[in-house]
């Protein structure tokens, strides 16, 4: 499938942004400023990566590149792929600016934009994979899978092309996250380290887990075969996961088995990691 050259300079051409997307960008400008203006030794930094810019399309595309080029694929061929993702689906910038809206309601470390954007190699990785995804349907395969690879050597993330990703999604840390082909991952989830979204064997097709909107996935977790991980399930950290979990209840354990009682909120949005619902009076 033939798609036409796109250039850096689309991408500040395009229509006006989202609210959100222009409110994201508003707030990284700023905080790279003040970045800049407390530590001088940041200038540059901050002026290539964000004040430079024209808009967030080019920031987060100039970032996704310079994190993934090399010598195979180099910066200025990368950033011209990644443009034509942006262009072909403007979806991947919203949703990346809703990553970060998330990240920073999330994580407790953090209150910024900007730190996640420059630094946080769990929301880049996910950039990296949406530009992949996008390729992938386009029967790039071979250079989604380039991008898939270079995801996996320079952040530790291994997340197929072909799986399906949705948005305000943290990956928190992200060091040895592995999801497989055809897995699911909906809005509003949070997924920690060393999480595996995999297979049980050989079986071909669809054979990996759908994470339902607003779950929570701990550190350690692995979640095995075609199976269902409930909107606002909670899975506990070094769960090992082989049977479907339910709607709004948390599971812990080697096997996995339900702990406590059905709550009722979408913890991937609340980052409540406790496993024991306390009992409640009406």
């Amino acid at each position: 499938m033939t798609v036409p050259l796109v250039s850096l300079s689309n991408l500040s051409t395009e229509p006006s942004p989202s609210p959100q997307v222009a409110a994201i960008w508003a707030a990284l400008c700023a905080e790279a400023v003040n970045a800049s203006a407390k530590d001088a030794a940041l200038t540059r930094a901050m002026n290539s990566a964000v004040l430079y810019h024209a808009s967030f399309a080019q920031a987060l595309a100039q970032r996704v590149a310079i994190k993934l080029a090399n010598h195979d694929l180099d910066h200025d061929e990368l950033l011209a792929v990644i443009a034509q993702a942006f262009v072909g689906n403007r979806n991947i910038v919203a949703d990346a600016a809703a990553d970060l809206t998330a990240i920073k309601a999330r994580d407790p470390s953090n209150t910024e934009i900007l730190t996640p954007f420059l630094y946080f190699k769990g929301f880049v990785a996910l950039q990296g994979q949406r530009v992949a995804h996008w390729l992938w349907h386009h029967d790039r395969l071979h250079l989604a899978r380039h991008i898939q690879s270079r995801i996996s050597e320079v952040f530790g993330v291994d997340i197929h092309p072909a799986a399906k990703m949705g948005k305000s999604i943290m990956l928190d840390h992200g060091s040895g996250l592995v999801i497989g082909e055809t897995a699911v991952v909906e809005d509003d989830v949070s997924i920690l380290q060393n999480v595996t979204l995999g297979g049980t064997g050989k079986e071909a097709g669809d054979r990996h887990p759908k994470v339902r909107r607003g779950a929570l996935i701990g550190a350690g977790a692995k979640i095995l075969g075609n199976i269902e991980i409930g909107v606002g399930a909670k899975v506990g950290a070094g769960s090992v996961v082989i049977n479907a979990v339910a709607d709004y209840t948390s599971v812990a354990g080697i096997p996995a088995r339900q702990v406590g009682k059905r709550h009722f909120n979408l913890p991937g949005i609340t980052m409540d990691q406790t496993l024991s619902e306390p009992e409640y009076t009406i």
